[in-house]
Parts: structure tokens; C-alpha cells; sequence
């Protein structure tokens, strides 16, 4: 390879994770050659840091939570879980952190990938800087996209350096459970790994700041999380900020800001992301290093035509499925620009991203878990639109009492009152997990309230928590 080389491609994809991979299968799809740049492992933050490791350590604990709650099972299944095998499961659905078979699935596509760190060197220009020093230089006759995810985002607390502190990267990836684990935030990330290391074996303590837990749902979802892992002995502290941190004989300290000292072998900072554009070459097209990057519906960059920024960094909604669906957005629109094709940009239309402001679904999956889709009865309120809210005990649906002896859980339906279409619906309780995706239709699809009578649920089945929370919506 000589010392600087230069190739020229339709696409040129910054990141191989989950979003750059599907920008890059829907314009390989469209016929478009495309370049795809990695500088860590091909799957990205999701396969190896996130997503797969986190729920392959929720499963057991979760599983096992929910056979505690079944007569004729609940006795067998009182000990602890095997950490070992439970940490060898994380393992075996990370790959080992070893993307072979990720690799082959971007050479079946077609794509190009280079390994090394990308920058934009100017407009349609990345220089990639390979493991050896060697530089290549790749050129885009349509389209750059930036799909370089966040990263976790630590406070300028006093002595945070030398406390070596976890972030969701370490706590996804340890060898070892501690035997206490200081969490600090209130989000999914925390709550996640607090139900994890609670079951492991870990003596957790919750530092939130916020009145309670998971912020931006409905405010019963973390009221019930926090019951739940109280009852399972974590120590979960609203209202409290952290003030310093030091390591004392390999000890972790925390002070709190009344005063409070807290030890534990590990501390975890789960206090919010930050987008990975800081050494991107962004300065050499006229914006700022380190900041997200505002886009239109099509994730085109505001002021940029030739330049896409899909996933975390545009910070529209940072989840590995909502990128996703960004990506394959943005693959159709960067391929109907190349050919001249219409662009479908209308609300709903095949390039415009328009679940990101409307129906944004996730699930938290602790336990219980939690499960939203829309928006909340305050966030539509704030919106101008006029709605109502009703409320289920899930208790009461006959098929939550056959999945769990004790079932506790509640859902939400807000309703748009003017159009009678749903703008929101939040489920809290064991395997809500699963249900969310018949609300997130009913939202997407702005299914008329009327037309929501004739989706008969099964019985006896969880879902039928659907036909409960329209009989409260027409007896409120």
C-alpha cells in the first residue's frame, strides 16, 4: 500500500455499528458502492457494550424473578444464580468482543471496510488513518454519513480519575461481580445494572439525583422499579448528588452532598452520553467538534446536502432500534437523491423519520420491566395537545394473575381527545417487554380509539389489558 491512497465511492459510512450497517445494506440495496469506516469492533456499541451484553446478564435474573412467582416452581429456584455462567452467557452473545461474523455479513452486502479512524478533511472527503499509520483517502460522490454513536459522559467530580470509575461499557464487560457496586444515576443504564449486580450477588446503593427513577417516563414506572429493587435489598437514594470520589485501599468512597460516605469495591457513572463527534474533522466543514449534529427528517445535516448524521449523534432518540430505523430512513433517502427519484419527505413518508417525534418506543428491562411507546401525559400536555390519561391495575387482568402469583404492574393510555387516537402508552410489570409493540402500531398507526374496540385480545392473556384500558377510557 503506498502511503496515501485514494478511492472514490457513492457512500462513505463513519461507524460500523448497527446504524452504519443498515445505512450501508440500504444503499448497497439501491445499487450504490459504498465504504463503510470502523476504528473499534464492526457491530459497535450495541453488540459488545450495550445491548447484547446487558440483556444476556438481565435474562437470568429476570427469568428467575419470574419463576419465583409461579406455585410449584418458586421452591425450586430460591438460590443464587451462577455469576459464572451468567457472565459466560453475556460472553457467548458478545462473540468473545470478536466481530468475524460481522465482517463476513458486510463483505455479503458488497460493502468496503476500512479499519482505522475516519475524519472528514473536508466536504465529501474522509482520510482514514489505518492500525499501521498508513493513510487512505476516500471520496463520496453522494453521501457521507456520520453514524459514530455516543459515548458515556463522566462529571468533572473531584478525584473521578484515579477512582478508575465503571461506565456502561465496564459494567457490560466485567470478569467479576463486586461485592458492592455504587450506581450513580437514575436512568435505564442504571437501573439495568442495578437489577443485574443486585442479583449477582453485588450489595448495590443507587445515588439518584432527580425526585426518582427513569426520568423521562411516566412517573409510576420508576416509582415501581423503586419499590422492586428495594424489596430485593438494593439501597436506592433519591435526591442525593455525589460530591467526590477516591480510592482508599482499593476501596471506592463516596461522599455525598450531606455528608454521606459510601464504600464499595466499584462505582458506576451512569449519568448520561455524549456524542462521539469530537475528533471527527467536523471544524474542516464549518461545525463545532463534539457537538450533536442537528438534521431534517431525512437525517440530512442542517446546511450540509451531502452530509447524514443518523443514529445517537443527531440525539433525536438514542436507542440502538430507533438508529435503526433512522438508518434505513436515511439509506432510502440518500439513494432516492442519487437517482433523482421523488423524496417521499411527508410526515409518515418512506424518508422522513417522523416516529422519532411521535412514537418512540423502549423497553427498560428490569424487574419489573418497563415499557413505553408516544408520549407521556406531561410531555403531550406540553405539546398543546388536549388529552386524558387512564390507568390499569394490571393486577386485575386475568392473565397477569396467571403469570405471576402477587403480579403488580399498571398501564397508561393517554388520549387525544379532539382526534381520539392514542398519543402515548406507558406498561409497567413482569413480560411487558413483549406487549409493547401492539401499542407502538396503534400510535405509529394513529388507530382511531373506535377502531381499537375491534382488536380483540386474546384471553387469558396480558393483552387484555387493552380492552381494560378502553373500558376506563369510555366509563371515565
Amino acid at each position: 500500500m503506498t502511503e496515501t491512497e485514494t478511492n472514490a465511492y457513492d457512500v462513505v459510512v463513519l461507524g460500523a455499528g448497527p446504524v452504519g450497517e443498515n445505512v450501508a445494506d440500504r444503499t448497497r440495496a439501491a445499487g450504490l458502492t459504498t465504504a463503510v469506516v470502523e476504528s473499534e469492533l464492526v457491530g459497535g456499541e450495541c453488540s459488545y457494550w450495550a445491548c447484547m451484553p446487558s440483556k444476556a446478564l438481565l435474562r437470568p435474573v429476570i427469568a428467575r424473578a419470574d419463576a419465583r412467582r409461579v406455585p410449584g416452581l418458586s421452591q425450586s429456584v430460591q438460590g443464587p444464580l451462577d455469576a459464572s455462567a451468567v457472565l459466560a452467557h453475556r460472553d457467548y452473545y458478545t462473540s468473545d468482543w470478536k466481530d468475524d461474523g460481522q465482517v463476513g455479513w458486510l463483505d455479503s452486502i458488497g460493502a468496503d471496510l476500512y479499519r482505522g479512524h475516519g475524519r472528514l478533511t473536508g466536504p465529501r472527503t474522509v482520510t482514514v488513518t489505518g492500525p499501521d499509520g498508513g493513510e487512505r483517502v476516500l471520496t463520496a460522490r453522494h453521501a457521507v454519513a456520520v453514524c459514530t454513536g455516543s459515548r458515556a459522559a463522566l462529571p468533572g467530580l473531584p478525584g473521578l480519575d484515579e477512582v478508575r470509575p465503571w461506565t456502561s461499557r465496564e459494567a457490560t464487560s466485567a470478569k467479576e461481580v463486586p461485592g458492592r457496586l455504587i450506581v450513580v444515576g437514575g436512568g435505564v443504564v442504571a437501573t439495568e445494572m442495578a437489577t443485574v449486580y443486585q442479583a449477582l450477588g453485588s450489595k448495590v446503593t443507587m445515588l439518584v439525583r432527580g425526585k426518582g427513577l427513569l426520568p423521562r417516563m411516566e412517573p409510576f414506572a420508576g416509582e415501581l422499579i423503586a419499590e422492586a429493587l428495594t424489596e430485593a435489598g438494593a439501597d436506592v437514594r433519591t435526591g442525593t448528588s455525589v460530591e467526590s470520589v477516591n480510592r482508599e485501599n482499593d476501596r471506592v468512597v463516596a461522599v455525598t452532598d450531606n455528608g454521606d460516605r459510601i464504600e464499595a469495591d466499584e462505582i458506576l457513572f451512569a449519568t448520561g452520553r455524549a456524542p462521539r463527534t469530537d475528533d471527527l474533522g467536523l471544524e474542516t466543514i464549518g461545525l463545532e467538534p463534539g457537538t450533536w449534529l442537528d438534521v431534517d427528517d431525512s437525517l440530512r445535516v442542517t446546511g450540509h446536502d451531502w452530509l447524514y448524521a443518523v443514529g445517537d449523534v443527531n440525539q433525536r432518540a438514542l436507542l440502538t432500534h430507533q438508529g435503526k430505523y433512522q438508518a434505513r430512513i436515511a439509506g432510502a433517502a440518500i439513494a432516492a437523491r442519487a437517482t433523482g427519484e421523488t423524496l417521499l419527505a411527508e410526515p409518515w413518508g418512506a424518508h422522513a423519520a417522523t416516529a422519532d417525534q411521535a412514537a418512540v418506543p423502549q423497553v427498560v428491562f428490569t424487574d419489573p420491566e418497563a415499557a413505553a411507546v408516544g408520549l407521556s401525559l406531561a410531555e403531550a400536555e406540553q405539546a398543546g395537545h388536549r388529552v386524558k390519561a387512564v390507568d390499569v391495575d394490571l393486577s386485575t387482568v386475568a392473565g397477569a394473575g396467571l403469570y405471576a402469583d402477587g403480579y403488580k404492574g399498571r398501564a397508561r393510555m393517554v388520549v387525544d381527545l379532539e382526534d381520539e387516537i392514542l398519543r402515548g402508552v406507558t406498561l409497567v410489570g413482569p413480560g411487558v417487554g413483549e406487549l409493547i409493540h401492539s401499542a407502538t402500531i396503534a400510535v405509529a398507526g394513529q388507530v382511531p380509539v373506535g377502531r381499537l374496540w375491534h382488536a380483540v385480545p386474546s384471553y387469558p392473556t396480558i393483552s387484555e389489558v387493552w380492552l381494560r384500558l378502553l373500558e376506563a377510557y369510555r366509563d371515565a
